[in-house]
């Protein structure tokens, strides 16, 4: 921490800022941390570091010669590592001075890359559990380096001292934490071992824990990443990627995709949830950068559509962010991204060509997922489309065996559509696809690229309606009265009535109408109410030809035969509203205020009829 000068300073001389370190802790915890927790990760990735530097400056030493050692008794926390160690003018230099890293010095800047931490303020992360850090360090550059042991305090003072080399016998840097009253949440022997374990169990260097109670050090990382081992067997391999993935994420894969990108020192798995997401629920995934756990929900590692996957990676070229607990958004993130992308179009077009079985399971689970991916990716619309579920008048299909029924595929374009036609379709032998889910419709039109000996057009009201048999000509003539009544009847609602005949027989009634012709009417309705008006004149400008809705009333019915003999006006009106009623309702679309006041009068004139005529 640089302290501010005190001498007088003559006018136009530069100054030092005076920085208010209590009111820079506070900064830390509450914007630039998450979490006090990150403390004791700011504690291992220096160590890590300086055994990464000690390595440079010793490179003939084993991998696992130096190591880091934590300890936690409940009245301290010390991290103790073997690693480069400081000198009296590192201390001076770096541990004093606010926003500079001592990974800056002798040459290492160059060497960036080898290290985790990028920012030199982690070492204040302390402060948010301590009011006072004490360190301790020997340089490994210098055979007979003196020990150097530097106290900083949360006032923003500090005190350097040069000890024998006997005060530490070994090169390396001891730091040691007297926790606050209020910090023993993250500071007693088991959540600091949690944390050591959550945080360092893939680090590359050994690290152990000590709780005080003289027993030995528990390793807090025994085994290396599971990537990075050798099996008997493909077959144990993926056994064992597979139970990794289940620990981490505590739920067993569908599949375990490897991930391995060399170009950035990339390694991890990809684990297939084995049960459906919310499309657009995005799940976090585990990231460490050079074995240090960077984030556990980093979204931006892999694209949007990616939602049917959790992974764990484990990177060398990632930048994390100033807390180094996201990552930073830049070229090799957006170019590590698009890679992962890649692995998993793989491993979908590798399923899809050789495992069946584990296909159907995949596609029963992520088909929203899929289909996602295949609006946008040619080459997954090819090997998929055909085996993608879909609602049809087939029942619920794939399009590959709905195509070999029908040559010519109709789709709808909403879901009440579908709804309304989807019997009587079914029954003409028209092969009809429900449009109406998100990426639907767009999927069925491309189809003819995969299959060009289908045809696929949208369903329209005259598409049905030609499908459907005319009633004989004495029939139509006998009914001819009742149809007027019920045209007279529903020309509220801008609806036409016919009579057909079609299956199946228990349907009394068909409505026909879609939404963009019931906004037209809506449109046209208000632009008649507003006439002369500014907002008037606008709606009549839009104003489009929309087709009328249509009342196909079925003869087949046995009601629709009762009802066109009926003699009676107002029964005849009656009656043709609750047929009109009871089609609306059947087409399962919201009804509009007018229409369900007509259904509650027309229920009551026919109960009214019915009681009259008893009496």
């Amino acid at each position: 921490m640089t302290l501010p000068h005190t001498a007088a300073n003559p006018d136009g001389a530069d100054r030092t800022f005076q920085v208010d370190l209590r009111g820079l802790v506070d900064l830390l915890s509450h914007h630039l941390y998450s979490s006090p927790r990150v403390y004791l990760r700011e504690l291992m990735q220096n160590a890590v570091d300086a055994l990464t530097a000690r390595h440079g400056v010793e490179p003939a030493a084993p991998a696992d010669a130096f190591g880091v050692r934590l300890y936690a008794d409940g009245s301290v926390v010390r991290v103790e590592d073997d690693g480069v160690g400081l000198t009296e003018a590192d201390v001076h230099a770096f541990l004093a001075t606010i926003g500079r890293s001592s990974k800056r010095a002798d040459g290492i800047a160059e060497q960036r890359g080898d290290f985790i931490g990028q920012f030199g303020i982690g070492l204040l992360s302390c402060f948010l559990v301590a009011d006072e850090i004490h360190v301790l360090s020997r340089s490994a550059r210098t055979p007979d380096a003196p020990a150097v042991e530097w106290r900083g305090r949360g006032d923003g003072s500090y005190s350097v001292r040069t000890l024998p080399a006997s005060a530490r016998p070994r090169p390396g840097t001891t730091v040691t934490l007297t926790p606050r009253a209020d910090a023993g949440e993250w500071t007693r022997p088991a959540q600091v071992h949690a944390l050591a374990r959550q945080f360092g169990s893939l680090l590359r260097h050994p690290v152990t824990f000590d709780d005080g109670t003289g027993g030995p050090g528990a390793s807090v990382n025994p085994e290396p990443a599971p990537w990075a081992r050798t099996y008997p067997t493909p077959g144990a391999r993926s056994r064992a990627l597979a139970a990794y993935g289940e620990d981490v994420f505590g739920f067993t894969p569908l599949d375990t995709i490897e991930l391995d990108l060399p170009a950035v020192g990339l390694k991890g798995i990809a684990c297939v949830l084995p049960e459906t997401v919310p499309a657009g629920r995005r799940h976090g995934h585990r990231v460490h950068v050079k074995g240090m756990l960077l984030s556990e929900q980093a979204e931006e590692i892999l694209p949007e559509w990616a939602f049917f996957v959790r992974c764990v990676v484990d990177a060398e070229s990632l930048r994390p962010t100033a807390s180094r607990e996201a990552l930073y958004e830049d070229d090799t993130l957006a170019a590590v991204r698009d890679a992962l992308a890649e692995r998993l179009r793989a491993w979908i077009a590798r399923v899809a060509a050789s495992d069946p079985d584990l296909l159907n399971r995949f596609l029963q689970a992520h088909h929203l997922a899929v289909k996602s991916l295949a609006v946008h990716d040619d080459e997954i619309l090819r090997m998929l489309l055909p085996w993608l579920p879909f609602e049809t008048t087939d029942g619920h299909t794939t399009l590959d065996e709905f195509a070999r029924t029908h040559r010519t595929v109709l789709v709808t374009s909403s879901v009440e559509e579908f709804r309304q036609v989807a019997a009587i379709a079914s029954a003409a032998g028209l092969g009809v696809v429900n449009g109406g889910y998100t990426y639907d419709r767009e999927l069925v039109h491309r189809l003819p690229e995969i299959r060009p000996e289908v045809n696929v057009a949208d369903l329209d009201p005259a598409t049905l309606t030609a499908h459907l048999d005319p009633v004989d000509r004495e029939t139509e003539l006998a009914a001819a009265a009742y149809l007027a009544q019920a045209r007279d009847a529903l020309a509220v609602f801008d609806c036409d009535v016919a009579l057909r005949t079609f299956q199946p027989a228990s349907a009394p009634a068909l409505l026909v109408d879609n939404r963009e012709a019931r906004h037209e009417r809506t449109r046209s309705q208000l632009a008649r109410e507003q006439e002369g008006g500014l907002w008037g004149d606008i709606l009549g400008a839009l104003r489009q030809e929309a087709p009328r809705a249509q009342l196909i009333l079925n003869q087949l019915n046995p009601l629709v035969r009762t009802a066109v003999a009926i003699d009676e006006p107002e029964l005849a009106r009656t009656s043709a509203e609750a047929l009109y009623g009871q089609a609306a309702m059947l087409s399962r679309r919201p009804l509009r205020p007018a229409e369900s006041s007509l259904i509650n009068r027309s229920f009551l004139d026919l109960l009214a009829h019915a009681l009259r005529k008893d009496s």
